[in-house]
């Protein structure tokens, strides 16, 4: 067997599983949240309910949010935003009206070279977006489709938190 054909394989095995674990772990967390949190309303970029959004949880009529604003507190859960290379989904975290964290519960995978774009852009869009506590951040160079569905997302959780 040549080298050529032996590092293919090997490749194409870490991708897969790369893929499967981005999959499992955004499963693990999506239960994990429907478990603790009531359910949001998970709208398209077209502003329809997702019909393709498996790991979203059930819509209700309204987000949760605290009594008075400015000072929400909870896990928000992003519009599903669709790309040219896969969906993208975020849930904010929010202590008394700040954004604290920042979780991708999907990312574009298309291909092998998607997940890899995704996964080095996402560190990055994350802290953006704490730093700022808004949705009004760069786009990560080389990422812009990962970069755009991320912001979305992230602006569909703020306003459901009512930020």
């Amino acid at each position: 067997m040549s080298v050529r054909a032996t590092l293919g394989g090997i490749f194409a095995s870490a991708a897969i599983l790369g893929i499967g674990w981005q999959f499992g772990s955004a499963a693990a967390h999506t239960f994990a949240t429907q478990a603790s949190t009531p359910p949001s309303t998970t709208t398209g970029s077209t502003g329809t309910d997702s019909p393709t959004a498996s790991a979203a949880p059930a819509p209700s009529s309204s987000p949760p949010v605290s009594a008075s604003a400015g000072s929400a507190s909870g896990t928000f859960i992003g519009a599903v935003e669709s790309t040219r290379y896969g969906d993208v989904q975020v849930e904010i975290t929010v202590a008394n009206g700040k954004i604290t964290d920042v979780t991708a519960l999907h990312l574009t995978d298309r291909d092998g070279r998607s997940v890899q774009i995704s996964n080095r852009a996402a560190p990055t869009l994350r802290s953006e977006v704490i730093s700022s506590q808004s949705a009004r951040v760069d786009s990560v160079s080389g990422a812009t489709y990962t970069s755009d569905g991320y912001v979305s997302s992230v602006q569909s959780a703020i306003d459901r938190a009512g930020l």
